[in-house]
């Protein structure tokens, strides 16, 4: 009986693979790194081709280590960098152009055209999100507009649009599905997520050719199956979540005011608001927490476009530490009473500023500020941001209350002391799970209660186990005061007001 389920997360620094038991033990997984093109500043790219290569290595890697063939496997799970915009040619299968990442900002021209010319309004109440190069449609647009001949090709009918989870999908059932689910539709600009579809209204303002644009299907569903020479065998495609709504699967987030935060290369909350959709006064994001049977569950989130990025800048751009897991050992050395304020903004600000062109900064340099500086003040700058959300989450919903606990996942979460002073910074628990690998369980979970041999919704919430909470050891006092003088750097980074 086939009792195994292959995950794919697909990331913006590595493509992974693990394989689960039926008891949800990992019994394989691998790992490998992909390459960041970076052709000018504030442009991200990456291969469509490595994305492709490594996520088949990484896959037959871990299924080698598990000690399994495809016939073992019950199904696919997937999920992956969202907002990643991908086109290639619907017979040949061939990229036309590099994978323009979330993280680029090359459309930051149009946008603010767009915004000029008054279509926030529009945009915002169909889709929930705001005008912004993060998403999706712009990057599409670009790619039509400068590639030689995209534009008529897509017109014709000849070309294909997706994100990465519609792309390793294409190329896993071997070009004989173009889908992908509510989760990641509802982050292009072109998903209307009221009604449910693709929204033509949207499609001429942004440019976008309808044909182009994939099937939207729910979170746990019949995706395919893939070619049978990939791993010696078909297996069937049973779910796909973007990394952040699988996240929250993976965080068993099911009942509304239920919250967590990711902190991988950026930091993502999301907050589940039930069944209704709430529409953010404060610059959030509305969006499609997932899609379960055609019932959707909504959510808000706020996107932090660098988080574990600041730890890689401190080692491959400032070269202060060789190791990321260092960082944690050097801020432990700051001067207590010399703080420094680093605003992150690399690729300009995401929520709640949205500013795309600020640039990053840093305030309160003095002569002895040193390496051990530089990493604290990169650590706090995840923490500071994260309450950047809280604050506009609590704004925006009055259910969330002032004792939400936070759940935490991503790579950053190793570090104990960078989840105290979150606690700190935040004046709430701060709940790591004994899982780390919270994405990926998510995504399996889509695929394994698809495929009947995981537990439903209830059962799987009840296996949620806690490794440790983080309780505020500092007052409010001191936490405010540190905060206020956050935005105060924040404040004099920002392009506008």
């Amino acid at each position: 009986m086939a009792d195994h389920i292959l995950a794919i997360d697909q990331g913006t620094t590595s493509s992974r693979a693990l394989v689960f038991d039926a008891t949800r033990k990992v019994l394989g997984a691998a790992q490998q790194e992909i390459r960041q093109i970076l052709p000018r500043s504030g442009w991200v790219e990456h291969d469509p081709e490595e994305i492709w290569s490594s996520t088949l290595t990484t896959c037959r890697r871990a299924m080698a280590e598990a000690g399994i063939e495809g016939r073992d496997v019950a199904g696919i799970g997937i999920t992956n960098q969202r907002e990643t915009v991908l086109v290639w040619d619907r017979e040949t299968g061939e990229p036309v152009f590099h994978a323009i990442v979330w993280q680029d900002r090359r459309t930051a021209a149009t946008c603010e055209q767009m915004i000029a010319d008054g279509h926030e309004k529009l945009v915002t109440e169909r889709t929930g999100l705001l005008i912004d190069p993060y998403f999706s449609a712009t990057k599409l647009a670009w790619i039509l507009d400068h590639v030689e001949g995209a534009r008529a090709r897509a017109e014709a009918g000849r070309l294909l649009f997706g994100t990465v989870d519609t792309w390793l999908i294409w190329r896993l059932t071997g070009g004989v599905r173009h889908v992908t689910d509510a989760t990641n539709a509802c982050r292009t600009l072109l998903f209307d997520i009221h009604r449910h579809r693709w929204d033509e209204e949207l499609c001429r303002l942004l440019r976008v050719p309808v044909a182009m644009l994939p099937e939207v299907l729910d979170n746990a569903a019949d995706f395919g199956t893939t070619r049978s020479d990939l791993f010696d065998g078909s297996i069937p495609i049973l779910g796909v979540a973007g990394d952040q709504q699988a996240a929250t699967l993976g965080q068993a987030c099911f009942a509304p005011g239920m919250l967590k935060s990711t902190y991988g290369t950026g930091c993502f909350a999301v907050l589940n608001t039930g069944d209704k959709p709430v529409a953010s006064a404060n610059r959030l994001l509305t969006t499609i927490a997932y899609r379960l049977d055609g019932c959707t569950v909504y959510a808000l989130e706020g996107s932090i476009f660098i988080a574990g990025a600041v730890v890689q800048w401190l080692r491959d751009g400032l070269k202060i530490v060789d190791q990321a897991g260092r960082t944690q050992e050097l801020a432990e050395r700051a001067d207590p009473d010399h703080h420094l304020y680093l605003v992150p903004a690399f690729t300009g600000l995401g929520a709640p500023y949205w500013d795309a062109e600020c640039r990053g900064a840093i305030f309160g340099l003095t002569r002895s500020s040193g390496p051990a500086e530089f990493a604290r003040a990169a650590l706090e700058s995840v923490g500071f941001q994260t309450r950047d959300l809280l604050e506009a989450m609590r704004r925006d919903w009055a259910a969330s209350s002032a004792d939400t606990v936070l759940r935490v996942d991503g790579g950053m979460t190793a570090s104990d002391w960078t989840m105290q002073f979150l606690a700190d910074i935040l004046q709430a628990p701060v709940d790591r799970p004994t899982i780390a690998e919270t994405t990926a369980l998510g995504a399996a979970w889509l695929a394994g209660s698809r495929a009947g041999i995981w537990p439903d919704q209830e059962a799987f919430a009840a296996t949620w186990a806690l490794d440790r909470r983080f309780e505020p050891q500092r007052d409010a006092a001191w936490s405010d005061e540190r905060y206020a003088a956050w935005k105060d750097a924040v404040r004099r980074t920002l392009t506008r007001s």
